[in-house]
């Protein structure tokens, strides 16, 4: 239901256990991190401010309180602290000869490849308006070139979304700019931005922190990346997939060796290598969000699909075995590269190694019978890798990943019968409060445990009163002051956005909803994925007894699969098959915007009807019947209280 509630509360003070936490120590870390993140830059941004479709997208100024060198703020965890001032660090920086980056300007990078005439760009961003000033910075310091093919890495929204910065369907359309991805790609970027986009996008909210506000007691980095800029993203459908390791493809005169990663960090991602760039047989090696300086998420918090870490691990040693001894050069989608034959292998050796080690120690301790809780509380890195800044937990966290680990093979369940169909959390918060004797004696025993410092206990303590009775305002204020301090501590920048959003919205109430529906995406999508994206929509309550058949012909469509579709609606489900049937109950003949705009929200069924958009032949009720009980999710929907 969530609360409204009244004047904005700001953030509190460390107390004295975070203080103690986090007191300014010597990480042990690699110095080096901060020449590499720092080498070869061009240029910079002349504003540092883009604008975007809703603003400004992003501003640098907003990151002016973290300085270089400087000692961690007592609300920071000092090693978090580290990673915010190498991912502070922007502008257009050269890689090698031929190759540049933009970083500092999304969460993600973008790449930049002289062609033969023109620009091979890697994974335009986020959205349009940071993708389109990095290119403008690349043209007016490096010679304005067009753009002349565009790789997708994988299919996260920060690898594609700003590729309307970069090029137009126009030019895609006539063969000017080539799209390339691999194999699965648009199919994946549907499942999960989505299908199960409207849930993802109020849970990144969490992950991201984009609603809290900059500074040492709010929003300091995103530990991939500094933050994700505010603007909607866009997407252009690929026009030639890789399919397999091996694959080669000449793109603009550069020869690349592409290598297949699917469910490693994405369920649709690859790797590749530029064998020609260096001469005597070395080159570039891409090694897109495959590895990173930092564990990255084996399930981000946001939620995913479970990462397969073993088939990760194993990704990078074959990509050692393929390229390691000719690769002098590393580069990814996030953070800096690496130089240097032996440091570039000695990076990939220990990013391999450390996905397997969760993957191996959480999996031996589960058939020792131990559950996801205790493993997370048991598992630690060892000496070899803890100490490295590339396999800590900024944006993923060992804790998070070992339950990711054991949901992949064993489910979220942990084989206790008395965790297998526990009441919900409302109910089972009244329970809880009764039996710790009524409202007041529960805040005062957890009003002792936050004095003591332990405040995961109060964290789940309160949670029940909470959820028992949100209008409780010391419950709210204590569970927020709780998770104020966790985040204080915490080392993972997902975690910190987490517990600090959390605060905030216990304190202030969540942000006013709106229709969720995603326009950018439904552009791209073919007819069977724009029809799941409605089937997920449809209100199963209003369709009791509804049993037709509707036969599409769908006009200004390039869908390979062509025009002519059939939906039905029986047993309180929606199906979409290709082609025609002889006995539809009618057959509606609309554009395929017209689906869009449904999809969308933006037309109801009774609309287009009416308005000519779609003409039908036979009973219109069976296509109302199919379109005209089509659910709008919101946005903003109550996570932290009922």
């Amino acid at each position: 239901m969530g609360q409204t509630l009244g004047m904005p509360s700001l953030p509190k003070p460390a107390s004295e256990h975070t203080r103690v936490a986090n007191a300014p120590r010597d990480l042990g870390m690699d110095p080096a991190d901060l020449e590499r993140a720092s080498r070869g830059l061009v240029a910079q941004h002349p504003t540092g401010q883009i604008e975007g479709a809703w603003g400004i997208a992003w501003d640098v100024a907003k990151y002016d309180f973290i300085e270089q060198g400087s000692d961690n703020p007592d609300t920071v965890n000092p090693s978090l602290w580290r990673q915010a001032q190498l991912n502070n660090l922007h502008g257009l920086f050269e890689v090698g000869p031929g190759i540049w980056q933009a970083r500092g300007y999304d969460i993600s990078n973008i790449t930049f490849i002289e062609g033969e005439t023109g620009w091979i760009v890697i994974d335009p961003l986020t959205v349009e308006g940071c993708a389109r000033d990095s290119l403008a910075l690349a043209n007016e310091h490096l010679g304005e070139r067009p753009v002349t093919a565009v790789i997708y890495t994988h299919s996260h929204t920060d690898h594609f979304g700003g590729v309307l910065g970069v090029t137009s369907k126009e030019a895609v359309d006539a063969g000017d700019c080539q799209i390339i991805a691999p194999e699965h790609f648009l199919y994946e970027v549907v499942n999960e931005n989505v299908i199960a986009g409207y849930a993802m996008t109020r849970r990144a909210l969490f992950q991201f922190g984009p609603l809290l506000p900059p500074g040492p007691r709010g929003h300091v980095d995103c530990g991939l990346g500094k933050a994700i800029p505010l603007s909607p993203p866009g997407l252009l459908a690929p026009t030639h997939d890789i399919t397999h390791t091996g694959q080669e493809m000449v793109v603009d005169g550069v020869r690349i060796v592409f290598q297949m990663t699917p469910e490693a960090e994405a369920p649709a991602e690859m790797n590749f290598f530029f064998p020609d760039r260096m001469g005597a047989g070395k080159g570039w090696l891409c090694m897109a969000e495959n590895c990173s300086h930092n564990m990255h998420n084996l399930i981000p918090i946001r939620g995913a699909q479970a990462r397969n870490s073993l088939a990760w691990s194993k990704y990078i040693g074959e990509a050692i075995d393929l390229f390691g001894s000719a690769s002098e050069v590393m580069f990814a989608s996030h953070h800096w590269p690496r130089w240097g034959n032996d440091d570039v292998v000695g990076f990939l050796r220990k990013q391999r190694d450390m996905y397997r080690y969760i993957h191996d120690q959480t999996m031996r301790r589960a058939n020792h019978g131990m559950t996801p809780l205790e493993i997370a509380d048991d598992l630690a890195l060892p000496p070899e890798l803890h100490t490295e800044g590339h396999t800590t937990g900024y944006y993923g966290h060992l804790a998070h990943n070992v339950k990711a680990v054991y949901q992949r093979y064993l489910s979220w369940y942990d084989g206790n019968p008395a965790n297998l169909w526990k009441l919900p959390p409302t109910e089972v918060g009244e329970r809880y409060v009764d039996l710790a004797g009524g409202p007041d004696a529960l805040l005062a025993k957890a009003r002792e445990a936050f004095d003591r410092g332990d405040y995961r206990w109060v964290v789940e303590v309160v949670n029940h009163l909470v959820f028992s009775d949100p209008s409780n305002e010391a419950a709210r204020e204590l569970q927020a002051d709780a998770f104020e301090q966790l985040g204080y501590q915490s080392e993972s920048a997902t975690f910190r956005n987490a517990f600090l959003y959390g605060a905030q919205e216990l304190r202030n109430g969540s942000p006013v909803g709106n229709p969720a529906m995603r326009r950018g995406y439904l552009d791209a999508m073919t007819i069977e994925q724009l029809m799941d994206a409605a089937a997920v929509r449809l209100k199963a309550d209003e369709v009791g007894g509804v049993d037709v058949t509707v036969n599409m012909h769908i006009g200004d469509t390039i869908d390979v699969d062509g025009p002519d579709w059939k939906v039905s609606v029986s047993n309180r489900a929606m199906s979409t098959s290709r082609g025609h049937v002889a006995q539809a109950d009618a057959t509606a003949s609309f554009d395929r915007s017209v689906l869009v705009e449904i999809g969308s929200a933006e037309l109801t069924i009774d609309e287009a009807i009416d308005g000519g958009r779609v003409s039908v032949d036979g009973d219109a009720d069976a296509v109302r019947a199919v379109f005209g009980h089509l659910d709008v999710f919101m946005s903003m929907f109550p996570v932290v209280e009922p």
